[in-house]
């Protein structure tokens, strides 16, 4: 399941053409509900012979338009806040823990895991602005990537703690 989830949220594949039963799948939805959003002009299409194909970059945009976080994924994105403000704060000592804690995962890592522990390496050892940028998207890539962090130990006890009575706060606040 997960080597299938990486392809699908892959950016490499944004600009791929799908079908529409491809689309639904990812979706979670019918194929002809996919048509029918093709025909209300909701999701741009192509033709191909009698055939609609629809790009990957406009249904990951329909996903983050209408996929709420779980309470799991608020609270890793709560946490990702904060180590990305860490980096920003101390950018060489924070990708040097990453970078160690990598060679560890790496080491116990076996079978998907390696996949995401890959984006993570290029994520890390590239440009710092890509890397903020992932650690506070909502994307799909982002959410799966925060499930295999290598910034463990980053933020103290303590200042967890701290993230997550205020995410709770927050939660509680909205339910209100």
């Amino acid at each position: 399941m997960r080597t299938a989830t990486h392809d699908i949220i892959n950016p490499d594949n944004e600009n791929r053409l799908l079908t529409t039963g491809e689309a639904a799948k990812i979706l979670n939805s019918s194929r002809q509900h996919v048509v029918d959003l093709c025909d209300r002009g909701e999701l741009p299409f192509v033709t191909i012979g009698a055939h609609r194909r629809v790009r990957q970059s406009d249904i990951d945009a329909m996903r983050l338009r209408t996929e709420r976080l779980t309470q799991d994924q608020e609270r890793s994105q709560w946490i990702s806040y904060a180590i990305a403000g860490e980096i920003v704060r101390n950018p060489s000592d924070s990708l040097e823990r990453a970078r160690k804690n990598l060679k560890l995962m790496r080491q116990s890592s076996r079978g998907q895991a390696r996949i995401w522990l890959d984006e993570w390496e290029k994520l890390v050892n590239g440009p710092i602005t890509e890397l903020l940028t992932m650690l506070t998207s909502r994307s799909p890539m982002a959410r799966e990537l925060r499930q295999n962090s290598p910034f463990s130990g980053l933020l103290s006890e303590e200042m967890r703690h701290q993230i997550l009575r205020a995410w709770k706060s927050e939660r509680t606040k909205r339910k209100q």
